[in-house]
C-alpha cells in the first residue's frame, strides 16, 4: 500500500502542479530566462480560462443566487478539496517568516476584494464591458513589477501591451449605457488583482503554492460565510449544484495557477498572456449562441 500512496502521490503532484516541478528544472537549464518565460505564459494561460470557465457558472447562478451565497457554497467545496490536496501532497507547511505571513495576509485581503467587486460588478454589467475594463490589469501588473521589483521593460515589450489593449478594446466594443457605478467596481478588482499578484511575487520561495492557494480559497469563504450571517439559503435545483461544483472545480485550478504564475518568469512579459482571457470569453459566448 504504501508504494501505491507514493506512486499516486507523484502522479497526482505531475498532473496538477507541472509548473512546480519544471521551476526546479528550469534552474539547471542553460537558458533559464526562456523556460521560465514560457511556463510563465503557460500557466497564465491556463489560469485566465480557468477564471473565464468560473466566471460563466458564476453568471449562470447570478441572476437567482445571492453573491455571498455563492461565494461560500462554493468555498466550502473548493477549500475542503485543496485541504485534502495540501494533505496529500505534504504542502500543510505553517512555519513561515513574518515577512512570508504578512504578504499572505495581504494577499488574502486582495484577494477577498476582488472577488466582492469583480463578481458584482459581474452580475450586474454587460461581460463586454467587465472584459474591456480588465484588459488594464496587464498595464498595471507590469508597471508594478518595473516600480517595485525593478523589472525591465523595453519599448517592444510595452508596444505589444498597448498594442493588445487596444485590439481587445476594438473587439469587445464596449457601450457608453453599460459603463456605470459597477465600472468603478471592475477597476478596484484591478487593483486588487495587482496588488495579489505583486505580493505573490514577493514571496520566498519556501512558501508552497498549494498552501498559498488554500489561503486565498479560505479567506474569500469565511468572509462570504460571514456576510452570510442570518441570511437564508436559497434552493438550488440540480443545475444550479452542478454549476456550483463546476464553478468550485475551475476556481481551484485558478487560484492555484495565479499563484504559480507570479512565481517564475517575467512580469512584463507574462503579463501579456492576461489578453487570452478576452480570447477565451469570445470563443466561450461563440459557441454557447451556436448552440
Amino acid at each position: 500500500m504504501n508504494w501505491k500512496r507514493r506512486r499516486m502521490r507523484r502522479l497526482f503532484l505531475y498532473a496538477s502542479f507541472l509548473g512546480e516541478k519544471i521551476t526546479a528544472q528550469s534552474a539547471k537549464n542553460t537558458d533559464p530566462f526562456m523556460t521560465d518565460n514560457q511556463r510563465g505564459a503557460t500557466l497564465m494561460m491556463l489560469s485566465m480560462a480557468a477564471f473565464v470557465l468560473n466566471d460563466t457558472f458564476v453568471k449562470l447562478l447570478g441572476g437567482h443566487i445571492p453573491l455571498f451565497e455563492i461565494l461560500f457554497l462554493r468555498g466550502i467545496v473548493a477549500t475542503v478539496a485543496l485541504v485534502i490536496m495540501c494533505w496529500y501532497l505534504q504542502a500543510l507547511k505553517f512555519q513561515h517568516s513574518a515577512r512570508d505571513w504578512t504578504l499572505m495576509i495581504a494577499r488574502s485581503a486582495s484577494e477577498i476584494a476582488a472577488a466582492y467587486f469583480f463578481l458584482t460588478a459581474l452580475i450586474h454589467m454587460p461581460i463586454a464591458n467587465v472584459t474591456a475594463i480588465l484588459q488594464t490589469l496587464p498595464l498595471t501588473v507590469s508597471l508594478g513589477g518595473v516600480l517595485l521589483f525593478k523589472n525591465p521593460i523595453g519599448w517592444r515589450r510595452l508596444l505589444a501591451i498597448l498594442v493588445g489593449f487596444g485590439g481587445m478594446m476594438l473587439i469587445v466594443r464596449p457601450g457608453s449605457d453599460g459603463f456605470d457605478v459597477y465600472s468603478i467596481y471592475v477597476l478596484i478588482a484591478v487593483l486588487c488583482v495587482t496588488a495579489r499578484d505583486l505580493t505573490t511575487r514577493a514571496m520566498s520561495k519556501a512558501v508552497p503554492s498549494l498552501f498559498v492557494t488554500l489561503l486565498a480559497s479560505l479567506s474569500v469563504t469565511v468572509y462570504s460565510g460571514f456576510m452570510m450571517i442570518g441570511a437564508d439559503f436559497t434552493h438550488m435545483s440540480g443545475l444550479d449544484q452542478f454549476c456550483l461544483l463546476a464553478s468550485a472545480f475551475f476556481i481551484v485550478g485558478g487560484y492555484a495557477f495565479s499563484v504559480l504564475v507570479m512565481r517564475v518568469g517575467d512580469i512584463s512579459f507574462v503579463a501579456l498572456f492576461r489578453y487570452s482571457r478576452s480570447i477565451s470569453k469570445l470563443k466561450s459566448v461563440l459557441k454557447w449562441c451556436c448552440c
